[in-house]
Order: structure tokens, then C-alpha cells, then sequence
């Protein structure tokens, strides 16, 4: 899942990119309105975290900017301001849920969860796709069972298949949901996590769909 933190507050963000990151999640930050709304603009997120309290204005403008463009993306607001008053506002401008400062990182992560499940229309924690099942919240794959080791590139591929095991994801696609701005990406990076998924969880995992993409295979 790739999540966009807008937050001004340098050590802040960059525990948020890194904590996010180790929990799995493809992780961008921005400090300011503006950067938030040129990224968002530019690439696509599953998911933004977003503080109120900005140099150059409210998060709250950056919430009204997405809605108002029928922007569905949803939204985690953290900040100080943890009136109830500020509560409300944030929820009623389209907020998707609401953390005060100071705040557990792993619950963010788990929001955060939860909050991708149900815009995919999910409500279970964990993914199965045939004898294939995987835990989101402490990485874990099975197969029939069993445990199976992934890298964390491995772990995101398969994880962006088995949310939508009836789409097709080109390569351009896949390298977005498994890295940030600043990663350099391999010209074959993707064939190669998708080479290894094959060989660990069976070959008929993940069908090459000739001129289009991936998609999860049909064969059990």
C-alpha cells in the first residue's frame, strides 16, 4: 500500500516514512499544502496521512481540495488539535478517521489497515486467494499451512494482487504501489519479484497477461 504523510514536523515525518515503511507500507512525505497537493495530484495513493497544522495553511484545505474533486482516497488525520470540537470538523470536511498527537505508531499502521480494507469493500484482516493466505499486519504468508519466507518487495506484490485477484496490474502499476519517489527502481525490478513468488509459492500463482500485466493465475 502506498501511503503520503503531509507532516511539517521534519523528525516526525521521517519517523512516520521509516516506522510505515518497516510495517509494510510504500511511504512519501511532503511538509507542506502545496507539495501535498502536487503530489497527490501526480501519483496515486491508497491512503494519506495528514496533519492540520501546515507552514502554508490547514490540512483541512487539503481535505476540501481532494473531496471537492470527487477524490475518494482515504484520509487519516493526525494533529495536536484533539478538541472534540476539531474532531468534528475534521470528520464532517471528509475525513476518513481522526488520531490526536502524541500517538502509537502501530496504531497508526493499524488504522491505516483498516482504513484501505474498507475502501476495497473488505472487512476481513487477512487476504486468501486458494490454499494462499496472507496477514497484512504481521506479514505473513502461508501456503497450504505452511509458512512461506518473502522479502518485503515480495510480500507487496503479492499483496497488491491478492487485494484485486480479478485485476490486471501493469509493470508501471506495480512499481508504484512497491516504491517511493526517491528508490531507484531497476528496469527489471518487477519481473524479478514476480520470478520469485513463482518459485517460492508454486508457478501457477501469478499469470503474465501478454502485453498487459499480472494477474493472479488460475491454476490451484
Amino acid at each position: 500500500m502506498r501511503i503520503l504523510i503531509v507532516e511539517d514536523d521534519d523528525i516526525l515525518r521521517d519517523g512516520l516514512k521509516v516506522g510505515l515503511s518497516l510495517a509494510g507500507f510504500t511511504a512519501d512525505a511532503v511538509a507542506t499544502c502545496e507539495s501535498a497537493l502536487a503530489a497527490l495530484a501526480a501519483g496515486s495513493f491508497d491512503a494519506v496521512v495528514l496533519d492540520l497544522m501546515l507552514p502554508d495553511g490547514s490540512g483541512l484545505d487539503v481535505l476540501k481540495s481532494l473531496r471537492d474533486g470527487r477524490d475518494e482516497t482515504p484520509v487519516l488525520l493526525l494533529t495536536a488539535r484533539d478538541r472534540v470540537a476539531d474532531r468534528i470538523a475534521g470528520l464532517d470536511s471528509g475525513a476518513d478517521d481522526y488520531l490526536g498527537k502524541p500517538f502509537d505508531l502501530d496504531e497508526v499502521a493499524a488504522r491505516l489497515r483498516a482504513l484501505t480494507r474498507r475502501s476495497n469493500g473488505r472487512s476481513n484482516a487477512e487476504l486468501q486467494w486458494r490454499d494462499i493466505r496472507l496477514v497484512p499486519a504481521s506479514q505473513l504468508v502461508e501456503r497450504a499451512g505452511r509458512q512461506v519466507r518473502l522479502s518485503r518487495r515480495e510480500f507487496a506484490t503479492l499483496q497488491v494482487l491478492m487485494s484485486h485477484p480479478g485485476s490486471i496490474f501493469s509493470k508501471a502499476q506495480l512499481e508504484d504501489k512497491l516504491y517511493g519517489w526517491q528508490e531507484e527502481v531497476e528496469s527489471n525490478a518487477v519481473e524479478v519479484h514476480i520470478h520469485h513468488l513463482r518459485a517460492k509459492l508454486g508457478p501457477g500463482l501469478i499469470e503474465t497477461v501478454r502485453g498487459l500485466g499480472y494477474r493472479l493465475g488460475s491454476e490451484t
